[in-house]
């Protein structure tokens, strides 16, 4: 369910937040669901429970996830977050496009691109 990189320069318990999100926001885990106890997921990827625990503040601070009182942490039911999360993207998107027109790619390149791209994802997806 969970992957870290220890090869990304990026901190483990960020990788954690980001991954927990995309199953979140995906529908993977599914509204009211109970997440993984830190000290399970601690052991199941070999590292610090606080690491889990500091990712698991950041999903609560966010809205991802919430706790109940001696039961463990639960997915959040809120839509607004796939939105949230989607514009997160259509951001980053128009700032790809961006420097694309620095470096002077075109339109159809660049639409060609991402066409080719949706479409490898579809042919993994199917495989």
């Amino acid at each position: 369910m969970i992957g870290i990189d220890l090869q990304n320069r990026r901190p483990i318990y960020e990788q954690i937040v980001e991954r927990f999100q995309t199953l979140i926001v995906s529908g993977v885990l599914k509204p009211d669901s109970q997440m993984p106890s830190v000290r399970s997921l601690a052991m199941e990827l070999s590292i610090n429970p606080n690491t889990i625990q500091k990712a698991y503040t950041i999903l609560e601070q966010e809205g991802y996830i919430y706790p109940v009182k001696g039961r463990g942490n639960y997915v959040s039911g809120n839509e607004e977050l796939k939105v949230k999360k989607q514009e997160s993207v259509y951001r980053a998107l128009r700032e790809l496009v961006q420097k694309g027109k620095e470096l002077d790619i075109s339109c159809e390149a660049f639409l060609q691109k991402a066409e080719e791209y949706y479409g490898r994802r579809e042919e993994e997806e199917k495989s």
